[in-house]
């Protein structure tokens, strides 16, 4: 029986009858109890067996465990090693397990809002998306594309051929940190607009400086992220 019962007077309790109760119920009087155990399902509001303090009740997930194997396995595979004192013993072996799929499912319910994902940098799929806005900026954004993924930064290019307003809404929904686009307002003045989809802040970078500022960004960025 729960502790709880040890100190219970006068109680109200099963009958082992439907819609049946005993009333004024005490132990050792009424019942006898073999162990008593701390059984209890603990709710939000249940005091803390250590200090006595309310509990909170949060939801989680579980995206890691760890199991400790003891000698069951090294035992029966006769894993030994010889301590200080020549004495031959069994490894004490544990294993661990990090659900790859459940982080992900994690993070996304941590960084999201109304228009899609907004993936952390150090997991998503891709660290750059490209919109190339028309026919005519295809072959700018084609360059951008080859440039960075020379320098080793993992890059989705967009080159569809799809509405402007189709390409910002799946590259919102997507959620790559950061987006660059070329259209043919900011190329016709040397730039490329920027957006950082964690923060929703926009501005803009000279065409030719894309790859340095993009590699600065990124660095900065996994900088903060440790």
């Amino acid at each position: 029986a729960d502790l709880r019962i040890k100190t219970m007077k006068n109680a109200v309790c099963g009958a082992n009858r439907q819609d049946y109760h005993l009333r004024n119920v005490n132990p050792e009087r009424d019942f006898t109890v073999d162990t008593f155990a701390d059984l209890r399902l603990a709710k939000a509001g249940d005091p803390c067996s250590h200090c006595g303090h309310p509990l909170a009740e949060t939801r989680g997930v579980e995206v890691g465990h760890i199991f400790k194997l003891g000698t069951k396995y090294s035992s029966a595979l006769q894993a030994t090693f010889r301590d200080e004192d020549g004495v031959e013993k069994p490894f004490i072996m544990g294993c661990y397990g990090i659900g790859v799929s459940r982080i992900v499912a994690a993070a996304i319910e941590q960084n999201n809002d109304q228009d899609g994902i907004k993936w952390p940098l150090p997991i998503a799929p891709f660290q750059v998306t490209i919109l190339a806005l028309g026919a005519e900026q295809k072959a700018a954004a084609e360059e951008i594309y080859q440039e960075l993924s020379a320098a080793g930064v993992e890059v989705l290019f967009d080159d569809r051929d799809e509405r402007p307003g189709v390409k910002f809404k799946d590259a919102d929904l997507i959620g790559i940190p950061l987006r660059l686009t070329v259209g043919p307002k900011s190329l016709a003045q040397g730039e490329v607009e920027v957006k950082v989809r964690a923060t929703g802040e926009d501005f803009r970078w000279p065409l030719p400086e894309i790859t340095a500022r993009v590699l600065e960004y990124l660095r900065n960025a996994m900088d903060a992220c440790r």
